[in-house]
């Protein structure tokens, strides 16, 4: 464990801080282990150097999506998704969270697998105060580095036993962390392919589509799956808000001839496309999820 020990003691607040901010920033490399390890070497009284270093991280990469999402709103979300390992549910599951506590869900957001750069960029396209955004964000980057050294300090023996096989094989031991960490982001990965994957096979409608058969007269049911609270003005027009984790809408004898078109806020339009999977199951077999979501409308209805 020395060389582990030993380079934790020298650099330990520089690879802290390097850690959070490029998870942070938004990519799949998880920090809270590092903070853990960092905690169970120092003890009690060296967690103050970690702890600024973490918040302090938290606080810069969080400023910046804070800043992008005030000045490039709802566009940012999913290019933020994109880098998530959880996209078919980050950004509903965010939005759901935000929408329905506001600025506080930034005490807590840290602690939800890729909800962190989409809460800040939240705060920001909402247009919260940079005052009250800061305040809360900085008790959530202190509360979440300080439970990871909290518990690294209260485990600190099982982490030194860890440490102590790691730093045994040395170079190896170092081999192991980064196959387990490859693993861990193939697997989520393969998970999200296999998901994208099955849900291809759901045909897309295009926004012109749509468009042409309201001006041929032809009738179509709209589903808005975007989170609650989402007001109608926010809506494409007749869309129907529709929770993506309730029972299926209850629609009348006649809507399984009905044409169906369900639009949602995510990449590759996954939420609309697992609505869309499962009202098909149920025999509505004319029904589509809408390519490019609300956003492919909005600029088609107002473009710049």
């Amino acid at each position: 464990m020395q060389d582990i020990q030993l380079l934790l003691e020298q650099y330990g607040g520089w690879l802290v801080f390097a850690n959070v901010l490029v998870e942070q920033a938004g990519l799949p490399v998880p920090a809270y282990p590092m903070l853990i390890a960092a905690g169970a070497l120092a003890g009690a009284g060296g967690w103050l150097a970690p702890w600024l270093a973490a918040t302090l991280a938290c606080l810069l990469a969080d400023t910046v999506w804070y800043l992008a999402g005030r000045r490039y709103g709802s566009r940012l979300l999913g290019v933020v998704c994109k880098l998530s390992l959880s996209q078919d549910s980050c950004i509903r599951q965010t939005q759901r969270l935000y929408l329905r506590i506001g600025v506080r869900a930034l005490l807590v957001c840290k602690f939800l697998p890729g909800a962190g750069a989409l809460s800040t960029v939240m705060a920001g396209l909402t247009s919260t105060p940079y005052r009250r955004f800061l305040a809360y964000d900085v008790v959530g980057a202190m509360v979440w580095a300080g439970s990871a050294l909290l518990l690294g300090g209260l485990f600190h023996s099982v982490v030194n036993d860890v440490l102590d096989v790691l730093g045994t094989y040395g170079p190896m031991g170092l081999a192991i962390l980064a196959a387990v960490l490859a693993l861990y982001i193939a697997a989520r990965g393969m998970r999200r392919w296999i998901l994208k994957r099955n849900l291809r096979v759901i045909p897309r409608l295009s926004v012109d589509e749509l468009m042409q058969w309201r001006q041929d007269g032809r009738p179509a049911l709209v589903f808005d799956v975007r989170p609650e609270a989402q007001g109608e003005a926010d809506r494409i027009p007749g869309a129907v808000a529709v929770d993506l984790r309730a029972p299926l809408p209850v629609l009348d004898a006649g809507a399984q001839a009905a044409d169906i078109v369900v639009y949602c806020a995510c990449p590759n339009e996954v939420s609309a496309a697992m609505l869309a999977a499962r009202l098909r199951a149920a025999g509505y077999p004319n029904t589509w999820a809408l390519r490019g979501g609300y956003e492919a409308w909005a600029r088609h209805a107002h473009p710049a």
